[in-house]
């Protein structure tokens, strides 16, 4: 009998588990030997699209390039060229390009820059319509009972199905890690005192490929980037420990909207241009930074199992977010593929494998993230100072050259079932 995996989440940490079993499946039917069938559940009636631009960088690329996704990629990738940081005239204090030199690390702008729109698009081309892969939109899990050797599901609808796995797939607020955690265990999120806002807006002549950051008293700082002929993104960061500013994420657009506009009204640059936009752009989110960490990721019984976000996002501030989803769906599918038939060894592997990279991505100083976002002008102009000299002695360059692009040496795991494209 075919294995019955359900992953919640249909964004880019579910469908990459999807693409990757289907390699191992496809292998196994050549070899006569495993099977799988993969339901993807994903509560919005269609693929979630929305999201700005994301990035894949140390092992994700090396993961992307043995699985066969690397062209798919490559074909949607944004011209961002690199960062400069400016000061309220626009005057540029320093520029980091990015390394496309093919050697070392990646540096504040990735090679493989993407949106999220056209990544989700991407894994979802490669999975839908192959045999033993199923999309279900407009529907998500009510509650579910383990049992020793399977997962009985409830859905919103009434239905009701088992399966040997469920994958939590759904982001940094996972409904399923709610689900298995403990009562008595701590809260898995921690806080940086950081809040961000993005959205969209017309481009003008001036808004050219190279990232704009600029920062402003009052722990502010604006990303401003560009990804098409027509649009512009813009990125607000607020470093404040006010209590409940951790409920503005979960208030209705406009309230979200009016918090931006009263916090930024007097920040400068190109504020009054970004505020306008702000009152009708479409495309707006709001989150608070966060990370999530754990001791474990999976149920006591081992059929539950968390991935991505939803088990160890490390933050935005990492850059890691999106490798994480791959390299971590990319070891768990591999883990499945060894042993389809002991699922808590599989499980267990899974996470003793991937420990030791998330552990090493998660690695994150909050003093650090403060600092550079400091509340008077005279600590920007400190910032500033030190950013010409870098820029001017190429420092960032010659880091990125000569480090690794392995994050802390971690390898990525050989997994032959997993190895070329769908259909090989």
């Amino acid at each position: 009998m075919p294995l019955k995996i359900l992953i919640s989440g249909a964004g880019i940490a579910g469908p990459s588990l999807a693409y990757f079993l289907s390699l191992a499946r496809s292998r196994a039917n050549h070899d006569h030997d495993h099977d799988y069938h993969i339901a993807i559940v994903e509560r919005s009636p269609t693929l979630r699209t929305a999201g700005a631009q994301v990035d894949i960088r140390a092992q994700g690329i090396e993961v992307i390039k043995r699985t066969g996704l690397l062209d798919a990629i490559r074909a949607k990738l944004v011209p961002e060229e690199g960062v400069s940081y400016v000061n309220s005239e626009g005057v540029v204090q320093g520029t980091i390009l990015a390394n496309r030199s093919g050697k070392g690390a990646q540096s504040l702008t990735s090679e493989y820059e993407v949106m999220r729109e056209d990544l989700v698009d991407v894994l979802h081309e490669a999975t839908k319509g192959v045999d033993g892969v199923e999309y279900i939109f407009g529907k998500e899990i009510e509650s579910f009972t383990e049992q020793e050797d399977q997962v009985h599901v409830r859905f919103s609808d009434g239905s009701q199905d088992t399966f040997d796995l469920l994958i939590g797939a759904d982001g940094q607020g996972s409904r399923i890690r709610k689900a298995i955690l403990p009562p008595d265990v701590p809260d898995p999120y921690r806080r940086v005192g950081v809040y961000i806002a993005y959205f969209f807006i017309p481009r003008i002549s001036t808004d050219d490929n190279l990232r704009r950051v600029y920062g402003c008293p009052g722990g502010r700082m604006i990303f401003r980037r560009s990804h098409n002929a027509t649009e512009t993104q813009v990125y607000f960061f607020l470093r404040s420990d006010e209590p409940g500013l951790s409920s503005i994420p979960r208030a209705d657009i406009e309230t979200q909207k009016a918090f931006w506009t009263d916090r930024f009204r007097d920040a400068g640059w190109e504020t009054d241009r970004f505020l306008e936009g702000l009152k009708t752009t479409r495309n707006f989110y709001c989150q608070e930074v966060v990370q999530v960490k754990m001791d474990i990721w999976s149920s006591k019984s081992g059929r539950v199992v968390l991935l991505g976000d939803a088990g160890y996002c490390p933050s935005p501030f990492t850059g890691m977010g999106t490798t994480a989803a791959f390299v971590g769906a990319y070891v768990l599918a591999g883990e499945i593929s060894r042993d389809p038939n002991d699922l808590q060894l599989a499980v267990g592997n899974y996470e003793r494998v991937l420990r030791p990279f998330v552990d090493e991505i998660q690695k994150l100083s909050v003093t650090a993230v403060r600092l550079a976002m400091p509340d008077s002008q005279w600590g920007i102009r400190v910032i500033h100072f030190l950013t010409r000299w870098l820029c001017w002695l190429r420092i960032p360059e010659i880091v990125a050259r000569f480090s690794s692009e392995d994050k802390g040496g971690w390898k990525v795991p050989e997994y032959e079932e997993l190895k070329g494209r769908l259909g090989d």
